[in-house]
């Protein structure tokens, strides 16, 4: 991996480097799953929140839980999720546009005042596609694509996952070392700046 891989990640549709990562505890909670599917789903963000050597809380002060993942199968069930659109004001404009694309998924992110993550949405309708993929896969996926402000084509053309020999799905070894890279606490939990790629580099080089 070069610095200017790095910087593809975090290049923005705009053509701007704009990166940002969780600047307070990640408190989740998952919505429309069964039990041994939310275990899934808490098993995979111990471990790339641990990863990231951040943390996980019951309660944020703020919103009560700030990562949410909603799972359902028609858009139109987010509007009747209470107090939703207290938190995301153009929810039903949103949820129009969705279903106009044809989306089967979408990610928002809210930002504190100084430009870090103070919350995440994730909404998943679960078409025949995504009811394709394994719920260890599909949460990791998920959960990777909100523990940083990606670039939105970060991984149109590669997972960020991989396969072991064996046949277990991990984070691929550079998303990894990226995102464990990325929550040093001597980095800036906001940067606009390509320099900022070249200090993520540096890290991962140190971390051979």
């Amino acid at each position: 991996m070069t610095p200017q891989d790095i910087e593809t990640y975090f290049t923005q549709p705009d053509g701007k480097y704009a990166f940002a990562r969780w600047g307070r505890p990640i408190a989740p909670i998952v919505f429309g799953v069964e039990d041994k599917s939310l275990e899934v789903v808490k098993g995979a963000l111990q471990a790339v929140v641990q990863l990231a050597g951040h943390q996980l809380v019951e309660t944020d002060p703020e919103f009560g839980s700030n990562m949410m993942f909603f799972f359902f199968s028609e858009w139109d069930e987010l509007l009747d999720v209470p107090d939703l659109d207290k938190m995301i004001p153009e929810m039903a404009l949103l949820v129009s546009k969705l279903k106009s694309g044809g989306a089967n998924q979408y990610r928002l992110f809210r930002f504190d005042d100084a430009g870090a993550i103070k919350a995440a949405f994730v909404f998943l309708k679960m078409d025949d596609a995504l009811a394709d993929i394994p719920a260890e896969v599909l949460a990791l996926q998920q959960i990777v694509q909100v523990m940083l402000l990606w670039g939105k084509d970060a991984f149109r053309e590669q997972s960020p996952l991989g396969r072991t020999e064996s046949g277990k799905t991990i984070l691929r070894p550079d998303v990894a070392g990226i995102i464990n890279a990325a929550y040093d606490p001597v980095m800036p939990a906001v940067a606009n700046d390509t320099s900022h790629a070249l200090r993520l580099f540096a890290r991962l080089e140190t971390a051979k």
